[in-house]
């Protein structure tokens, strides 16, 4: 379907299905219908999600399109061979009757031989042979994969010892889904074989059930006979699911609607509904069904469609309705609300946008206004974009003229069948026209009656459609032209529009009996007759009223195109389930160019680009005269004012310096002033009372160093820093009243801080990015000397400056690329500007600024204890923790004193249970352990006292930056190869990993386009968390279950290399995150530990061992210089402890790669650093070898050293409430 931009695949899809069953899908970043040419069969509906589309053809059988996607899907079988040893043969397959199978899963009960494995269907390959995995808990085992124990089931350990009695190893093979951008054929199988009838309905969702993992889907589908069927086993791994399961019904259905979450409608043939009750993370089909009534007892449903939190219907008499109350503790609802507008059918997509098909015009219509706040929406609205292939005139004629013209193409006409309005059969034979070659289309006889569209698949309710459409009588005009909009009142449907003749050519009858007649063929279905009335209200024909379901005409598409060239297709199905559109997506579907349109454009002035330009540099010509000229007349004049002085006021809190420290009142004031020569600067000052005593503060502007916001629940509080209370790590801390007086003071107190320092614009291309816990990002110029030795820029003095956005970490180079990733996974990349957020005016670019949008989850703990009458409850002993806590158990929070990270955030979600958390759950998501704080796993002993389990809610942040989203890969996390300023690299490598674990290579990024191309998938055999490249094309990576890695022959030639090596982990470690710079590899492991690789080299660029260089490390980034800096955890302050602390390590020579001692920045706070865009590199001074206590002293040579070394390692949990926490 889309095989030629499969690099550029949108994101975001609206399906639609024609009256004739071809199916079109519409990208929100394009204005005009693509059509699946790659459907052999008709279709009758779909069903679609973000990243496939369900339908049903006209044979009745369910197809799946599933789209590309630079990720292939992989599934990895695994079986384990087992041997035991004996005397005799020494270990061997000879095993006891009591034990597992020669060939098994990981339990020993399943018989798993290799030939066994077998391929779904069709739409799989095999990737490779089996082969054996040599990976053991993230270190590498002797050849051949063996795991040795005394005996099976017991604990398997790498090395073979006296009393290891049995062995096993893994055996892995990887299989490949091959169906992407087609339909593939999704066998109609039960669990006891073929179903007896073919499906009439389908209807996906459910990738939001609550708890449910990501990306699994529940399908629902209807047979002909009413009853419903739910497919199981679809997941990301498995697009096609498993086997068909009947669920049991109260009565038939005709339709079915799944939403996101865990809502589901029916309609029953009596036109009742039904809502499914039960659906939970165990049970996605739910449990039981409840009875809903229809909106209108006379006229009964025929249709429903579901959302999040919405239930839409619409009745025989084509009335549309919207269910009140609805929830996810009611999902019944409590009420109907009639709306305007009358449709055949309606969808429900994300974010609950609702669309549907008019019966007026069968054209797709968007409902505008739908928000959180007002699900019902506003009014409807017609999407009205061309379809690919649309023939357009661009000449002058009318638009009359157009009409009668027809279809004109190379001198034929192609003529669509004609329909008599006084037929009595429908089924009958009808006949039309062929092509014939013509100078002149055949003018359109104005006693013709109305044509009748033909009947086009065997869909009942299609059928329904076409047979109920509107009959006129003699001598009227055909056709209505579609309304742009349907507004929110009672309109007279039943007057025409449009006084023009259809668009299509409609032939005389003198004309109707020529040779090549299209074929036309019945599909006789035993269905009930349902009168729907689709049309105007107006008074209908016998043929019309008495018309069947039983006779359904087939089209014969070979005619060619069978609307004419600027008639609107008319729809008959549609879904908006993988389309990302909200009240304020920014869509050209709705102001698309009509054909009259187009003839005035084509009739007016035409203007070349060249005279574009050229107008262009004459009016900027004429006011760069004009300029000068008004200029040269005033430099005579003296300036009138050599020193101007600014002073702004206000009030404000301040978080008081000593004990007890609270907030008190003060004054705050800045105080800006300019000299002669155009240099600013600034002083602040605050104003306080001390025993009835009038003090005050006061720090220079250009001694401020950073401006943090503060994290804070109930205040709007924001932190200012200076270098001497860096070293304290206690800056002044303010709290505005409100969050508007909060930005205003900010964003004056940036720039100012900005023109003291002459620092305007952008990030250069060697700024030094970082972010806060929070997801703020700033950024650093650094200075020539920053890297120098010995005598480098203290960091304390390091200025700080906030950009727009939020990430949860950010990587640059020094040729200008820089990428991030949300905490949602979100790709962004920079634009180039600078500002955004509260930032405005000149304090922010007028270009470059685009929308930015996070989510995030806020966990809480439900903690229980044993005891031997009640078992777990929530009574604990006094010394527990609360019995709903963080983490740490340390703060009580419940599910409602919990509230959003800041006012900024908001909810979107309720609170779930976390099932996704480390060390496993039971099936409730509890997680057991001897006592409080204890290492939890997800099965109960009988030495298990006390449980917890993991409460999740969703918040979403929308803010503005210079960040455009990388669609559509989510990331966990991103590295570009630092290089050297003036280095000349075409194309820039970038490597990534995918939330799933995925190893990619960005393509095409450049200068130009730091956006790349594409992504091309690295094969791994396992998922991986962390990557780094470095000099040379060294590329690092870290697994998930903490062993390291370096790839192969990574080259301009060959970006993706050609093989892992596995790296042995430091002694009884596992590794977190690495770094890899120009010849130096650092990472940090889980616990906190800082390694340094050595004997890297050239020739062996895997290196020899890992040698240890601190502890209390959070994230640390190796530059272009192999200058190294980190994040910092339990860093003394004046006050307390400092976690989340800015440090670089000093004394990093090429002959000391290790460096010598560590200087403290900015903190705490900060989470992420990158310090890979710095190839500033500073003279060099030859100078003796110094003392890490000498060269700690000569940072700052005016005060004596204080400790600079990390505190020893205390893996525990801190609360620093002095500690500025953003």
């Amino acid at each position: 379907m889309r095989g030629n931009t499969r690099l550029t695949m949108p994101v975001s899809l609206l399906w639609a299905v024609d009256v004739y069953g071809r199916v079109y899908s519409l990208s929100t970043g394009e204005q005009q219908w693509e059509q699946c040419h790659d459907a052999v069969l008709e279709f009758k509906r779909v069903t679609a999600v973000q990243q496939c589309c369900w339908g049903i053809a006209c044979d009745h059988h369910i197809y799946l399109n599933v789209h590309s996607s630079d990720v292939p899907i992989r599934y990895q079988e695994e079986t384990y061979e087992n041997q035991r040893w004996n005397p005799v043969d020494n270990f061997s397959d000879h095993l006891l009757p009591s034990d597992r199978w020669k060939w098994s899963d990981i339990t020993g009960l399943e018989h798993q031989p290799l030939d066994s494995f077998l391929l779904p269907s069709t739409n799989w390959e095999w990737e490779g042979d089996w082969y054996i995995d040599e990976n053991f808990g993230g270190e590498p085992t002797e050849k051949g994969g063996w795991t040795y124990a005394m005996d099976f089931p017991a604990t398997y350990m790498k090395d073979k010892k006296w009393n290891s009695c049995v062995r096993r190893r893994r055996w892995i093979r990887y299989r490949r889904y091959k169906a992407t951008d087609t339909w593939a054929k999704i066998p109609s199988e039960g669990h006891s074989g073929p179903l007896p009838d073919p499906f009439n309905d389908i209807s996906c969702g459910g990738w939001e059930i609550s708890e449910e993992p990501r990306g699994k889907l529940s399908l629902w589908a209807v047979s002909l006979q009413g009853k419903v069927w739910f497919r199981e086993g679809i997941h990301h791994h498995s697009p096609e699911g498993d086997v068909w399961e009947e669920v049991s019904l109260p009565g038939e259905v005709v339709q079915i609607s799944c939403g996101p979450g865990d809502l589901v409608w029916a309609v029953l043939w009596e036109g009742q509904l039904i809502v499914r009750e039960g659906i939970t993370r165990d049970c996605p089909q739910g449990s039981s069904w409840v009875v809903v009534d229809s909106p209108n007892p006379e006229a009964g449903a025929i249709h429903v469609a579901v959302g999040d939190n919405v239930v839409w219907a619409v009745t025989k008499d084509n009335k549309v309705w919207f269910r009140r109350g609805i929830n996810s503790h009611n999902p019944c609802g409590s009420g109907w609300i009639g709306m305007v507008g009358e449709m055949v059918m309606i969808n429900v997509g994300l974010n609950d946008q609702v669309w549907g098909i008019s019966c007026v015009d069968r054209a797709v219509y968007f409902r505008q206004g739908v928000t959180s706040s007002e699900l019902s929406g506003k009014a409807w609205k017609a999407v009205n974009v061309p379809r690919d292939g649309d023939i357009r005139s661009h000449s002058s004629a009318s638009i009359s003229s157009l009409h009668s013209a027809g279809c004109f193409f190379s001198g034929e006409v192609q003529a669509q069948s004609v329909m008599s309005e006084d037929s009595d059969t429908e089924g009958g034979p009808q006949r039309s026209c062929p092509s014939f070659p013509s100078p002149e289309p055949s003018p359109i006889d104005p006693d013709v009656s109305k044509p009748r569209i033909p009947k086009v698949t065997s869909d009942s309710f299609i059928s329904e459609m076409l047979s109920d459409r509107e009959v006129k009588q003699e001598g009227t005009t055909a056709a209505t032209t579609a309304s742009p909009s349907i507004p929110e009142e009672e309109v007279a449907l039943g007057e025409p529009e449009a006084k023009c003749p259809p668009p299509a050519l409609v032939l005389s009858p003198s004309l109707s009996g020529g040779l090549g007649d299209p074929q036309w063929s019945n599909v006789d279905l035993e269905e009930t007759q349902t009168h729907l009335a689709v049309g105007p209200a107006v008074v209908r024909g016998d043929s019309a009223d008495t018309c069947s379901l039983s006779s359904v005409a087939t089209y014969t598409l070979c005619q060619g195109e069978p609307y004419g060239a600027d008639e609107h297709p008319l729809w008959a199905w549609v879904s908006g389930g993988g389309c990302g559109v909200n009240c304020h997506s920014q869509l050209n579907w709705f102001n698309s160019a009509t054909a009259l349109a187009s003839s005035v454009q084509s009739m007016s002035l035409s203007i070349s680009p060249a005279q574009t330009a050229a107008w262009r540099k004459q009016i900027f010509e004429q006011l760069s005269e004009r300029s000068k000229r008004e200029m040269d007349h005033f430099k005579h004049y003296e300036q009138a004012v050599e020193q101007s002085v600014w002073v702004k006021k206000g009030t404000m809190q301040w978080w008081r310096d000593w004990k007890p420290h609270k907030w008190v009142d003060v004054r705050f004031a800045l105080e800006q002033f300019s000299g002669p020569e155009g240099n600013q600067d600034g002083i602040l000052f605050l104003y306080y009372n001390f025993n009835e005593e009038k003090k005050y503060l006061h720090a220079f502007i250009n001694e401020v160093t950073i401006l943090v916001p503060v994290l804070n629940d109930s205040k709007h509080t924001f932190a200012v820093y200076t270098a001497e209370r860096t070293k304290q790590r206690w800056p002044i801390r303010l709290a505005a009243a409100t969050e508007v007086e909060m930005h205003d003071w900010l964003a004056l107190l940036s720039v100012s801080c900005c023109d003291s320092r002459g620092i305007q614009g952008p990030p250069s291309k060697q700024a030094i990015w970082s972010v806060t816990c929070k997801g703020d990002i700033f950024v650093c110029e650094p200075s020539p000397s920053l890297e120098a030795c010995p005598y480098p820029t203290p960091c304390d003095q390091m200025f700080w400056r906030q950009v727009g956005g939020h990430l949860r970490l950010v990587e640059c180079n020094s040729l200008g690329v820089v990428w991030g990733v949300g905490y949602d996974h979100t790709a962004w990349v920079y634009t180039g500007g600078y500002g955004g957020g509260f930032f405005q005016g000149l304090a922010s670019s007028t270009d470059n600024i685009y929308t930015q949008t996070d989510v995030k989850c806020v966990y809480i703990y439900e903690n229980q204890r044993w005891n031997p009458v009640t078992g777990y409850t929530n009574r604990g002993l006094p010394t527990d923790r609360y019995m709903w806590s963080d983490a740490t158990g340390l703060q009580e929070c419940t599910k409602a004193n919990t509230k959003p990270p800041s006012p900024h955030w908001i909810w979107v979600a309720d609170w779930a249970i976390d099932y996704g958390i480390s060390g496993g759950t039971d099936r409730e998501g509890w997680q057991y352990a001897a006592d409080f704080p204890m290492s939890y796993h997800g099965h109960k002993t009988l030495k298990d006292f006390v449980r917890r389990r993991r409460w999740a809610r969703k918040c979403k942040l929308t803010t503005t930056g210079p960040w455009q989203e990388v669609p559509p890969i989510p990331l966990c996390d991103v590295t570009i190869i630092p290089c050297g300023a003036q280095s000349s690299v075409e194309t820039i490598p970038l490597w990534a990993i995918s939330n799933k674990g995925d190893v990619l290579c960005r393509l095409g990024v450049t200068l130009l386009t730091p956006a790349g191309t594409s992504w091309l998938h690295v094969g791994t055999d396992q998922p991986f968390k962390s990557i780094s490249i470095g000099g040379a094309n060294q590329v690092w990576a870290i697994a998930r279950d903490g062993s390291a890695f370096n790839r192969g022959s990574v080259s301009s030639e060959s970006p993706a290399g050609d093989c892992w090596y596995h790296i042995p982990c430091p002694a009884k470690q596992k590794l977190q995150q690495v770094s890899v710079g120009r010849t130096s590899v650092y990472t940090v492991d889980q616990n906190g530990n800082l390694w340094f690789r050595q004997g890297l080299t050239p020739s062996y660029p895997q290196g020899s061992s890992w040698e240890h260089i601190c502890n209390n490390v959070r994230k640390v980034s190796v530059g272009p210089l192999d200058q190294v800096w980190i994040i910092a955890d339990k860093v003394q302050g004046s006050h307390s402890l400092s976690c989340g602390t800015v440090c670089h390590r000093l004394g990093v020579q090429p002959m000391e790669p290790k460096g010598q001692s560590w200087d403290y920045g900015i903190g705490g706070g900060w989470d992420y650093i990158t310090v890979r865009g710095n190839s500033i590199e500073a003279p060099r001074v030859r100078m003796p070898s110094l003392t890490p206590s000498l060269t700690a002293s000569l940072t700052d040579p005016l005060r004596p050293p204080p400790p600079r070394s990390l505190l020893p390692v205390m893996i525990t949990e801190m609360e620093n409430g002095n500690d500025v926490r953003c």
